[in-house]
């Protein structure tokens, strides 16, 4: 698959079009673009944590849809209006509070649809904390 638009490309499209993705600080950042996979860190603060002192789902549950995002304008170019038309997480253990990795993948792209796969990492040893299947629809 080629790529369109690099790391730097996406994330300053992103400042652009989504501001409000920054609204508790820069957290979210997409490190790496290659053929069909995008490299999003997120780096949660305070806001992001539930009790109990772990991250919370509803924030993993973005960087899963954002790192999903991010690699269909890494490889379409600036589309801002695909959308989510399905997102489905499974928790799979509990992440300690610190930075995450959202690893997405373009398992099928489409003319109108793109099928992915997001792993969501976490720690030192970036241990698999919840996976996620997803799909856009692309504007024609």
């Amino acid at each position: 698959m080629q790529i369109q638009m690099s790391a730097e490309e996406v994330n300053r499209f992103l400042d652009k079009e989504f501001p409000q993705i920054h609204s508790n600080g820069r957290v979210y950042t997409v490190e790496s673009v290659e053929s069909g996979v995008a490299r999003l860190r997120f780096s949660p603060s305070d806001a992001h944590l539930r009790p109990g002192g772990t991250v919370s789902g509803p924030s993993m549950f973005t960087l899963a849809d954002l790192a999903a995002y991010a690699v269909i304008l890494a490889h379409l170019g600036p589309v801002a209006l695909a959308v989510t038309t399905s997102l489905n997480i499974n928790f799979l253990r509990k992440p300690e509070p610190g930075d995450m990795l959202g690893v997405c993948s373009i398992l099928k792209l489409g003319k109108r649809l793109c099928v992915l796969n997001v792993d969501i990492l976490s720690g030192p040893e970036e241990t698999l904390v919840a996976h996620a299947t997803s799909t856009y629809s692309i504007p024609v």
